[in-house]
């Protein structure tokens, strides 16, 4: 109860003070390119429910006939400036949305796409008894994961590298949830963002 009140109130807030960076990156994404400002990427939550992770579109409208699941750095389908608003990691405030509606929370398991969920063995898929986030430990240890992923063997490298590793991050959050746990998370978290948007 303690973590959902945190969530509405802090995601309600949240979305007040964002209101001026939401009408400054929507006139920059429509002067950009041709497609709507927003991307309602399919992702698996809770109990595996699907929902749509909201997001500043920073990819070419038909992105996804284009390519992979996964980007990377470097990725042709990304716009100018989706690039921006990747580096400075904008383009997941409207992630806020997610949270007031109660389908992520601020700290948990990244949700992940079906694509990849599929794939998930029966110790893995124990992720989805909780609730996703937007940040968590396997986001701590990946803070650039596009940084690190490269055009030859993407889905590879992704499915059987940085995923596995990511899933026992997650584990391990479950295992040891505390109120405190997600705080020292957030912290983190800002800590790192505040680096990036400091450059």
């Amino acid at each position: 109860m303690l973590k959902r009140v945190f969530d509405i109130l802090t995601s309600l807030i949240g979305l007040i003070l964002c209101i001026p960076i939401f009408i400054i990156v929507s006139i920059l994404i429509k002067s950009d390119s041709k497609g709507p400002v927003f991307y309602g990427g399919t992702r698996v939550g809770r109990k595996g429910k699907k929902f749509k992770l909201c997001k500043f579109r920073t990819m070419n409208p038909d992105a996804s006939k284009k390519g992979p699941v996964i980007t990377y750095s470097d990725d042709p389908r990304i716009t100018k400036i989706g690039k921006f608003l990747r580096n400075k990691k904008i383009d997941e405030l409207p992630q806020l949305l997610n949270v007031l509606k109660g389908e992520i929370s601020f700290v948990g398991p990244r949700p992940e796409s079906p694509f990849y969920v599929e794939k998930y063995n029966k110790e893995q898929l124990k992720v989805l008894d909780v609730k996703p986030g937007i940040t968590g430990l396997a986001q701590l240890k990946f803070p650039a994961e596009e940084s690190i992923l490269k055009e030859e063997n993407l889905h590879e490298d992704y499915l059987h590298n940085i995923l596995p590793q990511k899933l026992v991050l997650d584990m391990e959050y479950i295992k040891k949830y505390s109120f405190i746990l997600d705080l020292k998370i957030l912290f983190r978290t800002l800590s790192i963002l505040l680096k990036w948007r400091g450059k």
